[in-house]
């Protein structure tokens, strides 16, 4: 009976280890970042950040990897943005997505866009890992939001994303 006992707890240490191993999969990641989109069009106007306003987002987000090569990302971003001499949060933007990587630190992130200021769309991401540390890794990004809806022109935008993943 010693024996089972003792192989059972053998087999259960075994399988715990992989099971939180960082190697193996599905492997789970968690980020931090700060965005700032930088030109936002549409068919009626363009407008610059920094010049017109000043808008910040912070995207915050889980990435659960299947294997080295797709996954799955849900993100979460406050935006905030002031406007003549007023500042407040804009709208919550809820970001799930589906990860592709694309080999020397290059990640593409495929992102459906449902805000909470009812506008709607896909972001299409490109990510790139500047510094691979061991705890940490630091990246650079460019997302490329399309936004539809709540009786708004469709809109595109461009921005720059830099951050921090663990």
């Amino acid at each position: 009976m010693t024996f089972l006992k003792h192989t059972a707890l053998l087999i259960l240490f075994f399988f715990s280890t992989i099971g939180f191993s960082q190697t193996t999969y599905p492997k789970i990641t968690g980020y931090f970042g700060i965005l700032h989109p930088i030109l936002t069009v549409s068919n009626e106007q363009t407008n610059l950040n920094f010049r017109d306003y000043y808008a910040v987002g912070f995207p915050t987000g889980i990435n659960i990897w299947k294997n080295q090569k797709i996954g799955f990302s849900f993100e979460i971003v406050p935006n905030i943005k002031d406007e003549n001499g007023t500042d407040k949060v804009t709208n919550i933007l809820f970001h799930p997505g589906v990860l592709v990587a694309l080999g020397n630190g290059y990640t593409f992130a495929g992102r459906l866009a449902f805000e909470s200021g009812g506008r709607y769309g896909v972001t299409p991401v490109l990510n790139k890992t500047v510094i691979k540390g061991e705890n940490c890794s630091y990246f650079v990004a460019v997302p490329l939001p399309v936004r539809f809806g709540n009786n708004h022109p469709a809109t595109f935008t461009a921005g720059f994303q830099f951050g921090i993943a663990f």
